[in-house]
């Protein structure tokens, strides 16, 4: 395994596989990895001969609020972890390789990048668009991967890699879980024990709105209250935002109709985690539905 902090040693490096005819898979990260980063990472070593990782805290994505200077760094652990993985290089840029001095050049998708985080976080996508386009051209991976805890980051990047023509697939993995079922972070590492057992009612709100919708809920204030309900029964728990979205637009539905996205963002004692579900809402005629409930009041 190769460790590279520079630029143009990446392309070489890259040029050369390419040479041999290896298809490229790239799994970009800001590190602190945990298994969920991992999942991408083996998916990648099945599919692809040359596998790179990037592990890069970008400081353009944080608000100037936010945690860039304490988010978790680990980087002899992200080593040991990528080297058992088998993993090819390891690109491992500092600020000044990635922006040098008088860098005033950003990428921005404008669409879905209004909603959800995009209104919670301004310029955070922005930021991220920006170094994914940096390290798309830098490593000229052919599949990138990427995890659907962050939906809304991977539809934005599909989006942008489509619009700009990029001849790349992108790939997105299914959430990996805690056995509580909260969603792996890197942030988690900011969390005691006990905050990581309040963070499991994130999941549990989230199959609470999987099970109502089941039942026949569709009218989308009725399941965030719900959700909302389960959420705030812990202590600590400040609400960001919860939404149910279409899942391929990010507007707002009223109601649960084809596919959606129920997201959430909470804080737990300061520190924010997201999560997700994707629901598939059955058509039903309102008709039919007031005569059924009309029944089974008939009934009691």
């Amino acid at each position: 395994m190769v460790i590279e902090r520079n630029t143009s040693q990446v392309k070489k490096i890259i040029a050369k596989a390419k040479n041999k005819k290896l298809l490229v898979g790239f799994v970009p990260t800001m590190g602190a990895l945990h298994p969920g980063h991992l999942s991408l990472v083996k998916e990648a070593k099945k599919k692809c001969g040359f596998v790179v990782v990037s592990i890069f805290v970008n400081p353009i994505q944080f608000g100037p609020k936010e945690d860039f200077s304490s988010y978790p760094r680990d980087f002899r652990n992200d080593e040991k972890l990528l080297r058992s993985e088998g993993v090819d290089l390891i690109f491992y840029p500092d600020c000044r390789n990635m922006y040098k001095e008088g860098f005033s050049t950003f990428v921005e998708e404008k669409r879905l990048s209004r909603f959800l985080c995009g209104q919670a976080r301004p310029g955070h996508f922005k930021g991220v668009c920006t170094v994914l386009v940096k390290l798309f051209n830098i490593v000229s991976p052919d599949i990138a991967y990427l995890g659907s805890k962050d939906y809304q980051q991977a539809q934005i990047v599909k989006k942008m890699a489509a619009d700009l023509d990029f001849s790349l697939k992108i790939k997105v993995l299914p959430i990996v879980r805690e056995k509580n079922g909260l969603a792996m972070s890197s942030r988690n590492a900011y969390l005691s024990r006990e905050e990581k057992d309040q963070a499991g009612c994130l999941y549990r709100a989230l199959i609470t709105a999987k099970k109502l919708v089941a039942a026949g809920e569709t009218m989308s204030p009725k399941i965030i209250t719900a959700i909302r309900r389960i959420i705030l029964s812990e202590k600590h728990i400040r609400v960001d935002y919860i939404r149910i979205v279409d899942a391929t637009t990010l507007e707002n539905k009223s109601r649960v109709k084809g596919k959606v996205l129920v997201a959430l963002a909470v804080y737990i004692s300061g520190v924010r985690l997201i999560d997700n579900i994707v629901l598939n809402g059955k058509k039903v005629n309102a008709g039919k539905v007031h005569s059924r409930l009309s029944r089974q009041k008939g009934r009691k």
